[in-house]
């Protein structure tokens, strides 16, 4: 998530606000980007920019910030900051910059040693970062003017968070005015709608280093987070007297949604301490209310609720932290939002860099994902980097695929592009699964056939239930068997010594190769412990008579 902090140099203090990079937290930058005046972009002098820079970048562009290039890690011996520098100039003429933007300032900077130069060959010091603070001074424009501070007091809240001992915590750049502790407020809502609302600021506090302080107050220009307000991410706070709300910055819609409901798993709560479904639904929206990026609706019989987000990767970490507190509950794989009643589907830019043996596997396997090739271009070593435009749905699942495909070798990106007409259907990609039939432990008795039937998800001793999935079939069928049979045991005596056999390690599942594996009559158990695949039917006769039922539909 952004973060901010704030640093003192030259009698001027300067706030800095640190943007995740990836396009799945895409609105963590969109809201921020009306409390800043400038941008710094940050690039490996290797790697160049990369896709999810494009994306970032934009937002910046589209505001007419010049950005300031720093091409780090320039002390690394594979570094070529040359290329690095032209890469980001020909990205910048891709994106429409004015012929001020591209005349942009750049540094030469190792972070890893604590230095930033404008020129490598110069004989200059390479001692500190004061160069790079001295061009952000030169650059990027004041904050505030006289004539703001002394207009009323207006703030655009852009986060919002929860102090244990001050409640909700609204942060904001004060765009006019000031404020001190105790002074009233109007909140003027903003994209969530509702009535006005009123308050009274508790305490102020601002960023400074890597902790807050308390302050005696706030003027325009200061990033600020006041206490006691009760206002959402896009709302204003402003001064009695104020009724015009400050325009917020338009985030872009979510285009992958996953249903959560509560664990009625035979192994419920054996995990967990938080299992309701009131808990989740509290836990989920008060999420919605930081995140902007964010939806969350309940279900008509208020037995489930469905979260849209912007990709796999932003709905797995939310997953991963409801589990590290505690919740328990079941997935739902992982849907794409269409609009115009399907007519249009999201498209996603993916650039993957591979060995140049694997570069026509994956072409393959990309087209038959519905996968444009835009771009093929020979790299060093003996790598290929490849362009494509493909649908989001055609990439759910597609990152497990392609690390098997380069044996771990590759590096893929990919970030939003645009809407476009529906491609149509995706074909299968992925076999059946081997289901459990009956509730125990899995023994190595039962396991060992098995291994010739396809890949074990377990290992001997683990806990299995009737309708969970414990590994991969060879075939396209699902296989019901049963992996926790145990040898049955005689009062006969044997001379002999059997031999045990060896069971090969069984794939690791984690949680985001979950989400992008399971199949539309299957559902994650997330627990704090386990990570668990299992059939949305668990019972095998009422899950066959639901397939014939979908087969004649």
């Amino acid at each position: 998530l952004s973060k901010c902090t704030a640093v003192s140099h030259n009698d001027s203090l300067i706030n800095v606000i640190d943007t995740p990079g990836h396009a799945d937290f895409g609105a963590e930058v969109e809201r921020v980007m009306a409390m800043v005046d400038g941008a710094v972009l940050v690039v490996d002098a290797n790697e160049g920019p990369m896709p999810q820079t494009k994306f970032v970048l934009a937002k910046a562009i589209a505001r007419g910030f010049t950005p300031i290039l720093v091409i780090n890690k320039v002390d690394r011996p594979n570094a070529t900051p040359d290329l690095a520098h032209s890469a980001v100039f020909d990205l910048l003429v891709s994106l429409d910059a004015s012929d001020a933007q591209l005349d942009f300032p750049v540094l030469f900077a190792s972070a890893r040693e604590g230095w930033a130069v404008h020129d490598l060959d110069a004989a200059s010091p390479r001692d500190s970062l004061i160069p790079l603070l001295d061009t952000i001074l030169e650059h990027v424009p004041p904050p505030a003017s006289p004539a703001d501070r002394a207009k009323p007091f207006s703030m655009l809240v852009a986060m919002i968070e929860r102090d244990p001992f001050l409640g909700r915590l609204v942060t904001g750049r004060v765009v006019t005015g000031a404020i001190a502790p105790n002074d009233a407020v109007n909140v003027l809502r903003g994209p969530s709608g509702g009535a006005p609302g009123k308050g009274r600021v508790t305490k102020i506090m601002a960023p400074r280093g890597v902790s807050r302080v308390a302050m005696d107050g706030a003027e325009a220009g200061d990033i600020a987070l006041l206490a006691g307000i009760d206002a959402n991410v896009g709302d204003t706070v402003a001064a009695d007297g104020v009724t015009e709300a400050l325009v917020a910055p338009v985030v872009d819609p979510p285009t992958v949604a996953v249903r959560f409901s509560v664990n009625d798993s035979p192994f419920k709560s054996k995990d967990g301490t938080v299992l309701t479904s009131k808990k989740l639904a509290e836990k989920l929206f008060l999420e919605a209310e930081s995140n902007v990026s964010i939806r969350v609706e309940q279900s008509e019989n208020r037995d489930s609720l469905e979260v849209h987000g912007r990709g796999e990767l932003q709905l797995s970490i939310l997953i991963e932290k409801l589990r590290r507190e505690g919740y328990e509950f079941l997935v739902s794989p992982p849907r794409v939002l269409f609009k115009e009643d399907g007519k249009l589907e999201p498209f996603e830019e993916v650039i993957i860099e591979v060995d140049e043996e694997y570069a026509g596997a994956i072409i393959d396997k990309i087209s038959q994902r519905m996968g444009e090739t835009q771009d093929v271009s020979p790299l060093k070593g003996g790598r290929s980097k490849l362009k494509f435009l493909a649908p989001s749905r055609g990439l759910i699942g597609y990152r497990s695929i392609f690390m098997q495909d380069t044996r771990g070798t590759g590096v893929m990106y990919h970030t939003f592009s645009e809407y476009r007409p529906h491609v149509g259907p995706i074909g299968q990609s992925r076999n059946g699964v081997l289901v459990s039939m009956a509730e125990g432990k899995a023994s190595e008795y039962a396991l060992g056939p098995l291994e010739a039937r396809g890949q074990m998800f377990i290992a001997p001793g683990d806990d299995v239930y009737a309708g969970m999935i414990f590994g991969e079939n060879n075939r396209s069928e699902d296989l019901d068997c049963n992996p926790a049979k145990a040898k049955e045991v005689t009062n006969i005596r044997v001379v002999f010594v059997e031999a045990k056999s060896r069971l090969s390690p069984p794939r690791p599942l984690t949680l985001e190769a979950a989400i992008g594996y399971i199949q539309p009559d299957e559902l994650i158990e997330v627990t704090p412990k386990r990570i668990r695949l299992r059939k949305a039917i668990l019972d095998p006769k009422l899950r066959q008579a639901a397939s014939k039922k979908r087969s004649k539909n």
